[in-house]
């Protein structure tokens, strides 16, 4: 048979049968479907260097950003009172400080020292839907979470420069530009904001609330491409232009509240199991018997859930202990983002092997050790009388 039609008759199996393997095991489909693209790449059924894999799995891992970025609603973030947004801005500020400081004493790589405090929304998502966005802790954890993975995307865009042109000049004019273009975005948010606020049927004109030529769905993948090659001209990390596109949409058409359950269908359905398994295809299931890759990953490990359980106790006056121990440990999966750092560090030769796959393999494990802790801490909180 070719090789083309196995692998395609392969991912073909595992998009339809990994939300089984989710609902058995009770972890999110991420984790599950990472850990079967490594087993059967291991046994020759997947082939990580193919080009039309590598880039399937790049749009899906893109378009998980942009559908990162649907999750956030500015205008909702800024009615926050000033209380909780001190707050996240202390939790931030201890973690980043946390991890950095616990990286240099390991004597941790650069690259691994830069993934230490990222956040992403990606997984939180997930516990939203488990346990209800009403729950107080998982408001919280979504504040914290815009604010760390706006920070997030923002060093892995910054890294992204700094190891393509080095430190100099160039580097300089880069993050210049990086400015520039952030303020252009701030500045578009608030003429946006006016046009709309004077002309609000220009809203429904764009995405109408009834629509059967899709425009909702034309305007948001157009959105979508559109800030990818805005990035591409600029030369900054298109994932920062995915992020903004979905960042967009969710602030001034909130009003489409079947929007996102589109997006996100096709995106959960089709591009993004593609992304994970590519990851794990990309993973060499031999390293886990290599102890120094073993004894990275535990370091790595200790150093995120302890940064992120010092830097829950700044929301203790708000939460409570056990609950902001709940909201650290549902910011402790920057699963996407981490592994995005990895594959930018692993293709500049700026990380070895080792530091690769302990950097994906923490990863996973801490997606399944902080789902096991936190459905154990909310069933103990339940029994509280």
């Amino acid at each position: 048979m070719d090789n083309s039609v196995t692998h395609i008759l392969t991912l073909s199996l595992v998009v339809v049968l990994s939300p089984y393997f989710s609902k058995i095991f009770k972890l999110p489909p991420a984790p599950i479907e990472i850990i079967i693209g490594a087993v059967l790449a291991f046994f020759g059924l997947l082939d990580s260097t193919l080009g039309d894999f590598s880039l399937i799995a790049h749009v899906g891992f893109l378009y998980l950003m942009f559908l990162a970025g649907l999750e956030v609603n500015l205008n909702a973030f800024l009615k926050f009172s000033k209380v909780y947004i001190m707050a996240a801005a202390y939790f931030l500020l201890v973690l980043w400080g946390g991890a950095v400081l616990f990286g240099i004493f390991f004597h941790l790589n650069t690259i691994v020292i830069v993934s230490l405090p990222l956040i992403s929304l990606g997984v939180l998502a997930t516990l939203s839907n488990d346990y209800g966005k009403s729950a107080d802790w998982i408001k919280v954890a979504f504040l914290v979470g815009t604010i760390g993975e706006v920070i997030s995307i923002a060093a892995l865009t910054v890294l992204e420069v700094s190891v393509s042109v080095g430190f100099g000049v160039e580097l300089i004019q880069k993050f210049v530009l990086l400015v520039v273009f952030l303020g252009t975005v701030v500045a578009l948010y608030y003429l946006f904001k006016v046009i709309f606020w004077w002309y609000p049927e220009f809203k429904s004109t764009l995405m109408p609330k009834e629509d059967g030529k899709y425009q909702d769905l034309r305007l948001s993948i157009g959105l979508f491409f559109i800030m990818i090659a805005i990035m591409k001209l600029l030369h900054l990390e298109l994932v920062f232009g995915a992020f903004v596109a979905g960042l967009f949409i969710s602030t001034f058409f909130h009003h489409k509240t079947i929007l996102e359950d589109k997006m996100s269908s096709f995106g959960f359905g089709f591009l993004v199991p593609i992304f994970f398994i590519y990851v794990g295809a990309s993973f060499d299931l031999q390293q886990l018997v290599d102890n120094k890759v073993l004894s990275s990953a535990l370091v790595i490990l200790l150093i995120m859930f302890g940064s992120r359980i010092l830097a829950s106790y700044t929301l203790s006056a708000l939460l409570g202990q056990k609950k902001a121990l709940l909201t650290g440990f549902s910011l402790a999966m920057p699963l996407t983002l981490m592994i995005a750092v990895a594959t930018v560090g692993k293709d500049k030769n700026l990380i070895d092997a080792h530091d690769y796959y302990a950097m994906i393999f923490a990863s996973l494990l801490e997606v399944i050790i902080s789902m096991i802790i936190i459905k154990l801490m909310v069933k103990s909180l339940k029994t509280i009388p």
